[in-house]
């Protein structure tokens, strides 16, 4: 491929690029690196040394600490559960919303978008939103942290002005086929839309996966705790201040604290870290495909 600039001032940009990149991409990195290492490391050697990659001492104190319950694995396998009902719920919701109000024929629609951004900027808040929450019968349900917060606003626009932009021609041959508009959303324009039903399930799947405060919220029994609420607890226990020590294994040695902290990070980071190398090629198109006119 030819270069774009073959003058000095070209080239020297060019490096310039390079070198600025490089070094955002280290300060991203090397911090996860940074704690990668630490997770294998003793509280002594995190304490002496106050950077490191490639720790002096193995140990797999923190790890033992962690899985030596199977109430761990359980929370897995319940944010597990949580993140993919949760994001399948989030699509579902936001495209069969999406869609009729890109119809700019569609009756009160400026009003319901009208709405939709005002819940942009103004929301009930905590109390209210755990009072409807509880009248709903949903306190220690799974649903409570699904429902709630089932479509995004910003991700409903961005979606609404990606269905604007396909072709009108494709949904008029579809319905002279005999297409019902069900049939046209299922047949044409879902199949259109993967790379922004992609980018934007990876954000709400994210979401679920990091979710913390509605599990704290909405969930008491300790048995339906995802996982970021179990790693709380552990990271507590570790601090030998507050904790229910009943809710895991009674035959826990107590580890060093500052070790059980750097495996809870990456615990909890790597598994929907991995998500992120299959949607990656759907990110620039999915984000900036929609929301270049409303």
């Amino acid at each position: 491929m030819a270069r774009t600039y073959t003058s000095i001032s070209g080239t020297i940009f060019d490096w310039f690029n390079y070198v600025f990149l490089a070094v955002f991409a280290g300060c991203t990195v090397i911090p996860f690196l940074y704690v990668i290492a630490g997770s294998f490391a003793s509280d002594t050697e995190l304490t002496q040394r106050a950077f490191f990659i490639i720790p002096h001492s193995f140990s797999m104190s923190g790890y033992r600490f962690i899985f030596s319950s199977d109430t761990l694995f359980r929370s897995i396998g319940v944010s597990a559960y949580i993140t993919i009902v949760g994001t399948l719920v989030n699509l579902l919701f936001t495209v069969t919303m999406a869609y009729p109000l890109a119809r700019k024929d569609l009756m009160g629609r400026n009003t319901v978008l009208n709405l939709v951004v005002f819940s942009m900027l103004f929301s009930g808040g905590m109390i209210p939103t755990y009072l409807v929450v509880k009248s709903l019968g949903l306190l220690d349900s799974y649903w409570a942290l699904m429902l709630p917060g089932a479509i995004g606003a910003f991700n409903l626009i961005v979606v609404k002005n990606f269905f604007q932009e396909l072709p009108p021609g494709l949904e008029e041959s579809a319905k002279i086929d005999g297409c019902t508009e069900i049939g046209v959303l299922w047949r044409i324009v879902l199949p259109l839309s993967k790379p922004v039903l992609a980018t934007f399930g990876l954000f709400y799947a994210v979401g679920h996966w990091n979710n913390f405060f509605s599990a704290l919220l909405y969930i008491n029994d300790p048995t339906k705790w995802p996982l970021q609420v179990m790693l709380r607890q552990i990271v507590l226990l570790s601090q030998a201040t507050i904790g229910d020590m009943s809710q895991l294994d009674p035959n826990f040695v107590q580890p060093p604290e500052q070790t059980v902290k750097m495996a809870v990070i990456v615990v909890g980071t790597i598994p929907i870290l991995l998500v992120y190398p299959f949607l990656q090629k759907h990110f620039a198109k999915g984000v900036l495909v929609g929301s270049i006119k409303g």
